[in-house]
């Protein structure tokens, strides 16, 4: 366990019994932003983004990881939808503050955070503070919403009014090439949105302080110097788009 950080783990969430881990700062006196962090593809892979959920808990943000299947039925969008439920009816138990929820994802994650900001109407119009997109690509259907996030931020209409968006991705990343994440800056930039990019020279498990190891088919902990990098500066995008300010990495969305 990270210093000065409390680990609640095996919460169980939704009519499913999905489970969710919650890092806390230990010392916080007072209510704290908290971020609903999503892991990717992998079924139920709360585990592999332990070590940069713990390292934006140390920053003094309360992070929820929980367990989903994107291989479910309806894609996962019901773990998502009761993950967020959780989160908002909980937050305050765990010392957060339910008013300021910021989300988060990696991978896949990511494209379903970014299409709950973008399509709310889609998720019961539950919309985030902020959100953090890591290694993720825009240019697919979202699993939280069905349709497509960089599509629902050009489309006509009624525009939803703009969340800031943080952007983390691997130079290096064989998986989600960096100019996915490239691509929805220069369109948010478009349409008036604050985002940043912060392009870290690592891979697609690095980027949220891990490696893939084949023999366990699974992202595992990384104390590689590319990894721990990338996922500090991760760990403070998370920080940052919860509202802690005077991290050192990246900048402030524009």
């Amino acid at each position: 366990m990270a210093a000065g950080v409390v680990v609640r783990t095996g919460l169980g969430y939704g009519a499913g019994g999905k489970l969710m881990d919650v890092h806390l700062p230990a010392d916080a006196s007072e209510p704290a932003p908290a971020v609903l962090l999503w892991h990717g593809r992998g079924p139920d892979e709360r585990d592999v983004l332990a070590p940069v959920a713990r390292a934006a808990a140390e920053l003094g943000v309360i992070v929820l990881v929980p367990d989903w299947r994107p291989d479910a039925p309806d894609g996962g969008r019901t773990h998502l939808r009761e993950s967020v439920a959780f989160a908002r009816r909980n937050v305050a138990d765990f010392g957060g503050d339910p008013r300021r929820i910021a989300l988060a994802g990696w991978s896949l994650g990511g494209k379903a955070a970014m299409g709950v900001a973008l399509n709310p109407a889609a998720f019961g119009d539950w919309r985030p503070q902020a959100v953090v997109g890591i290694a993720g690509a825009y240019g697919s259907a979202a699993p939280t919403t069905g349709t497509v996030p960089i599509d629902d931020l050009r489309r006509g209409g009624s525009p939803v009014p703009p969340v800031p968006v943080w952007l983390v991705h691997g130079t290096a990343d064989p998986v989600v090439d960096v100019e996915r994440s490239r691509e929805l800056r220069t369109a948010l930039e478009e349409q008036g949105w604050p985002v940043s990019l912060d392009e870290v020279a690592t891979d697609h498990a690095g980027v949220v302080m891990t490696e893939f190891v084949p023999e366990h088919h699974r992202c595992l902990p990384s104390t590689a110097a590319h990894a721990v990098e990338a996922g500090t500066r991760t760990a403070g995008a998370l920080a940052r788009a919860a509202g802690i300010t005077g991290q050192r990495s990246g900048r402030r969305p524009r």
